[in-house]
């Protein structure tokens, strides 16, 4: 096994990492990623699909605001091949931006529902996550829940923790409630949201968990691989606070509960398009989906494969239909109205 470091490769920005995937001698040409996933949330894929096909895979990881103003500013001379990052919301700003092409595959159409990829073929989801409400077990009733719109109540006065506005998690979830209800229902809603939260936002989901166990407050929203990750963690203070909360699945009986992507587009610019394409047609593929729902507990965007045993003990739900490219293109009016609720 060799490495092939490239040195026009190398980032200029220190706050990127470089990880270059061992590969064949033989190398049937190679691939470049810009990834704002975490590594060891994409590498093992990665180097399964070396070990497969012969190609190898350069990896440069960062932020995503940052791996977008690279893209943006190197142009035609980006080294990268693929953008891959987590929210319809991003992906649809990349798509604006004009840093993707349009991509047709007749294998990824066949393993990623329409409703978890861009219309024209802009972008794919690779793995899907949710976002019910999860609440403490000890303090409050099944019976008491119902609809993402009844978190507004003021019954919940004191009771809701969320994080910041800026979470591009709560802008989708916002932007879908826009598309289902109207925006000024969607700004109505926000503002009774607001003045039940227990305190200002803070955190990522995490957070907002571990503050529901703790008895800060009684009910969060938070995707569930978060969730997924504590129970599964080996960090003892995490699982017990994991055991103290519960999944609840909200619109049961009307829209389906809220569910986003992680996913990945082609360059623009891409130099090896055609390595591109078999890359995300690997990640579509059953061996990557059932590695993403064992080992990052998302669900598989592939509906033959099964979720792993943590999300299937949550139970089934009904997901939103709603094609999550809608969240990106209503992104902007999901913030304005966050602001005007005063969500922070």
């Amino acid at each position: 096994m060799s490495t092939r470091p490239t040195s026009r490769f190398l980032p200029p920005v220190c706050c990127l990492l470089l990880s270059l995937i061992a590969a064949p001698a033989l190398a049937d040409g190679e691939v470049n990623i810009y990834s704002a996933r975490k590594e060891d949330l994409i590498k093992p894929l990665l180097d399964d699909f070396s070990k497969q096909t012969g190609i190898a895979v350069n990896l440069v990881t960062g932020k995503e605001e940052a791996l977008l103003q690279r893209l943006q500013s190197e142009g035609a001379n980006t080294p990268a091949d693929i953008l891959l990052t987590a929210d319809a919301g991003r992906l649809a700003a990349a798509q604006k931006a004009g840093v993707l092409q349009a991509v047709k595959s007749d294998t990824l159409a066949a393993h990623i529902p329409a409703s978890y990829r861009d219309p024209e073929g802009y972008w794919y989801g690779l793995s899907v996550r949710a976002r019910p409400v999860i609440y403490a077990r000890d303090r409050v009733k099944l019976g008491d829940l119902s609809t993402y719109e009844a978190l507004a109540d003021p019954k919940w006065k004191g009771k809701v923790c969320v994080r910041s506005s800026d979470s591009v998690y709560n802008q989708s979830l916002v932007a879908g409630m826009i598309a289902h209800h109207g925006e000024a229902k969607t700004e109505a809603w926000a503002k009774g949201l607001v003045a039940n939260f227990a305190r200002p936002p803070t955190g990522g989901d995490r957070d907002q968990i571990k503050a529901v166990a703790a008895g800060e407050c009684d009910v969060t929203l938070a995707n569930t691989y978060y969730l997924g990750s504590m129970v599964d963690s080996r960090d003892e203070a995490e699982k017990q606070a994991a055991a103290k909360v519960a999944v609840f699945w909200p619109d049961a009986k009307t829209t389906g509960v809220h569910v986003n992507v992680s996913g990945a587009g082609i360059t623009a610019h891409a130099r090896n398009r055609d390595n591109a394409v078999k890359l995300l047609e690997f990640l579509a593929g059953d061996s990557a989906q059932r590695w993403y729902a064992e080992t990052n507990s998302e669900y598989p965007v592939n509906p033959a494969i099964p979720p792993s045993a943590t999300l299937k003990s949550w139970g089934e739900f009904k997901a939103d239909t709603l094609n999550v490219a809608k969240l990106g293109e209503l992104n902007a009016t999901a913030v304005q109205v966050m602001d005007r609720a005063g969500w922070k």
